[in-house]
C-alpha cells in the first residue's frame, strides 16, 4: 500500500485528494494545508470551507499542518501549491524525502524568477541529495467537478514510462482517467500558458463581445502556446491534447475558471488590484503572464495575444484598445 501526500489544500488539492480515494489502487492519502483553520475544519466536519465547501472530504484522508508528519514514508508527493510558492515549499520538503521518492506536479504555472517550469524547480531542488523522478499531472479538471466524480481525463507526462505507468494506475479510477505523455515540456506549458489566454478570453466576454470572438481567441491562443511549446522543446501534437486544447477550452469557456473571472472583471472595468484583492484563491494566469512575456521574448517567439494581456494587466492598457490592436495586426496567412 503506497502513501500519496497532496500538498496544497486549494480547491485543487482538496479535490484531489478526494479523487484519490476513489482510486483503483489502495492506498493512504495525506492532505498538507497551510492554513490551520482549514485543518481544522476538514478533520472536524470533513469539509473544506474556505477553498471547496459543499464537498465531504472521506476519513481516510489524513489532514495536517505539519509537513514532516505529512511526508513521514510517503512514496508519492503530489504537488498543487502555487507556482509562485513551489521552489519555497519543494526546498522545505527535502529533508524528508529521499530518491526513492515520486514527485507529481499539479501546479499549472512557471516559477515566476527563473521562468523555469516546476517539474525543473524539483529537480534543482533535489539535485544536491538525489535525482528526482518527476512527472507533470494536467488537463481539463476543474476542482469542483472532479470532486464532485463528474467523469475527467487528465495527462500525467513524465519521460520515465515506468513512473508514468505508476501513477496511472494509482491515481486512475471510475471517474478520473489519467493518460501517459512522454512531453513534459508541452503538457507543462500548456498547463500554463491557457491561463494566459484564459483572461483574454474573459476580457472579451466583459467587453460583451460574443461566440465569434471566443471562438477566434482560442484557436488563435492555441497558436501561441503551441509554438512558445515547441520553441522550448516541446510537441505540437501534445498542445492538440487534453493539456493544450482540452484545458484551453474548458478554462477559456468555463464559469469555475479564476483566470477567466480576472478577465471578466477587467472588461468590465474593474481594476486589477480590486479583482485580485477580492479573491481567496490564487489566479495563476496573472503572474504567469508576466513570465510568459518573458520566455517568449527570450525564444523569440510571436504571442500577440499575451503581448496585449500583459499590456492591460501591467501597463494600464485599456482591454478594449487591446482588442483592436489585435484585430488591427498587420494582415498574414493563417
Amino acid at each position: 500500500m503506497r502513501k500519496i501526500t497532496v500538498i496544497g489544500g486549494g480547491s485543487w488539492g482538496t479535490a484531489l485528494a478526494i479523487a484519490l480515494t476513489r482510486s483503483r489502487a489502495e492506498h493512504r492519502v495525506s492532505l498538507w494545508v497551510l492554513e490551520q483553520e482549514i485543518c481544522d475544519s476538514l478533520r472536524a466536519r470533513r469539509m473544506n470551507d474556505v477553498f471547496l465547501p459543499g464537498f465531504e472530504v472521506p476519513p481516510q484522508v489524513e489532514v495536517t499542518t505539519n509537513l514532516a508528519e505529512a511526508l513521514d514514508r510517503t512514496d508519492i508527493v503530489l504537488g498543487v501549491m502555487p507556482s509562485g510558492h513551489a521552489k519555497s515549499m519543494y526546498s522545505k520538503m527535502l529533508p524528508h524525502l529521499g530518491p526513492e521518492t515520486l514527485f507529481v506536479s499539479a501546479t499549472k504555472g512557471l516559477d515566476h524568477e527563473n521562468l523555469k517550469r516546476i517539474t525543473e524547480i524539483i529537480r534543482e531542488v533535489c539535485a544536491p541529495k538525489f535525482a528526482a523522478r518527476v512527472g507533470a499531472l494536467s488537463g481539463p479538471s476543474f476542482a469542483r467537478e472532479v470532486a464532485r466524480g463528474d467523469p475527467t481525463a487528465v495527462a500525467i507526462a513524465s519521460t520515465d514510462a515506468d513512473f508514468a505507468r505508476i501513477i496511472q494506475e494509482e491515481f486512475s479510477g471510475p471517474t478520473f482517467r489519467l493518460y501517459a505523455n512522454q512531453d513534459v515540456v508541452g503538457v507543462e506549458l500548456g498547463g500554463a500558458v491557457k491561463n494566459v489566454i484564459a483572461i483574454a478570453a474573459g476580457v472579451c466576454d466583459g467587453l460583451g463581445f460574443g461566440h465569434n470572438t471566443i471562438a477566434a481567441l482560442i484557436t488563435r491562443g492555441l497558436v501561441e502556446m503551441t509554438r512558445l511549446a515547441c520553441a522550448l522543446g516541446g510537441q505540437k501534437e501534445t498542445l492538440a491534447g487534453l493539456a493544450g486544447m482540452g484545458d484551453l477550452v474548458l478554462t477559456c469557456t468555463g464559469g469555475l475558471s479564476r483566470n477567466r473571472t480576472v478577465g471578466v472583471e477587467l472588461g468590465k472595468g474593474r481594476k486589477l488590484d480590486e479583482i485580485v484583492g477580492s479573491m481567496r484563491m490564487i489566479a495563476e494566469g496573472v503572474a504567469t503572464t508576466a513570465a510568459t512575456m518573458r520566455l517568449a521574448q527570450r525564444h523569440k517567439v510571436e504571442m500577440p495575444i499575451t503581448e496585449q494581456m500583459h499590456a492591460v494587466l501591467y501597463e494600464g492598457r485599456p482591454p478594449r484598445d487591446a482588442i483592436r490592436e489585435l484585430m488591427e495586426r498587420r494582415l498574414k496567412h493563417e
